[in-house]
Parts: C-alpha cells; sequence; structure tokens
C-alpha cells in the first residue's frame, strides 16, 4: 500500500474525473468541511487565459494541455483541496505526479450527466455520445490513478462531501 498522506504543501486531496461529474462543486463543499482552501485547475485556466473553448478553438488542444499542465502542477504544490479538469489526466507527467497523492475519483451515470451537459460549453463534449465517449477512452486511466471512488449520480452532494472529508481527517494523522 502506497502512504498517500500529504507532506506539508501538498494538497489535501486530490479530485478526478469526467467532465460534468461534479468535481468542483464537491470540492468546494470538501474544501469548507476540512477548512482548507479550494482549487479548481480549469478556473485557474480561465482567469488566467479566457474561456477554455475560445483556447481550444484559437490554438489548439496541445496548446491546452500546455496550459493545464502548468497549472496542475502548481496546484499540485499547494495545500489545498484541488479538481483538476476532465482531462488532466492523460498527461504522463500528471500521472505519474499523482501517484504521490490522495486521489479521489468522481464518477457519474450517463443519465445522471445528460442535464449537466445539456447546454455544456466544454470543446470535447458536444452531447452524452460523445461524453460517454471520452470517459470510456480515460476509464482506466481514471481507475489506476484513483485512492478511492464515488459516484454523484443520485446521492447528495453534501452527503458525499462529508463522506469524503471524513475520510481524509480518518486518514491524515494529526501534527
Amino acid at each position: 500500500m502506497i502512504d498517500r498522506t500529504p507532506e506539508p504543501g501538498q494538497p489535501h486531496l486530490v479530485l478526478i474525473g469526467p467532465p460534468a461529474a461534479g468535481k468542483t462543486r464537491l470540492g468546494k463543499r470538501i474544501a469548507r468541511i476540512l477548512g482548507a482552501s479550494f482549487i479548481d485547475t480549469d478556473r485557474r485556466i480561465v482567469a488566467r487565459h479566457g474561456p477554455i473553448a475560445q483556447i481550444f478553438s484559437e490554438y489548439g488542444e496541445k496548446y491546452y494541455r500546455a496550459l493545464e499542465r502548468s497549472e496542475v502542477t502548481k496546484a499540485l504544490g499547494e495545500r489545498a483541496v484541488v479538481a483538476l479538469g476532465g482531462g488532466a489526466i492523460i498527461d504522463p507527467l500528471t500521472q505519474a505526479d499523482l501517484v504521490a497523492h490522495r486521489v479521489a475519483l468522481i464518477t457519474v451515470s450517463s443519465d445522471a450527466v445528460a442535464a449537466r451537459i445539456l447546454d455544456s460549453k466544454r470543446p470535447l463534449v458536444s452531447g452524452i455520445d460523445t461524453w460517454s465517449e471520452l470517459v470510456a477512452s480515460r476509464r482506466e486511466i481514471y481507475e489506476r490513478l484513483a485512492t478511492r471512488t464515488w459516484d454523484t449520480s443520485h446521492r447528495p452532494i453534501d452527503e458525499i462531501a462529508s463522506e469524503i472529508a471524513g475520510w481524509i481527517i480518518e486518514v491524515t494523522p494529526p501534527k
């Protein structure tokens, strides 16, 4: 078993999972419960570089992934609850980095996600079929990197956040 207890300056927890699984909403609630900071790497990219769809359109996915990798690297060096964009895990360097962290995979069923992506501005998701294909192509990576998994399809988000925060508190030894 790998010891994934965070060192000082490392995240309490990293959330990964497919687009629209609820990583941001969940991460904010977990951070609030833990009294920690929250980082959403996609939101940092948007704040510094503009809308993700526009970055994809103007510069392409490769350029976006380089920006994403930079933000992930910075976030993994901070003491916070960190939510990664759905595709951040496709980078082999990010995969290697995540081995040293406590990683929660946040999943959602295609039935439950359909309403969440209805008016999606996600550049790689144009409907439930493209979402399903995207998730299937990344599933092995998500599962390999995860320390534990939670599904947001049918349970209240506050209940899941409390459960995850409890897990963090349980596995983090007192200082």
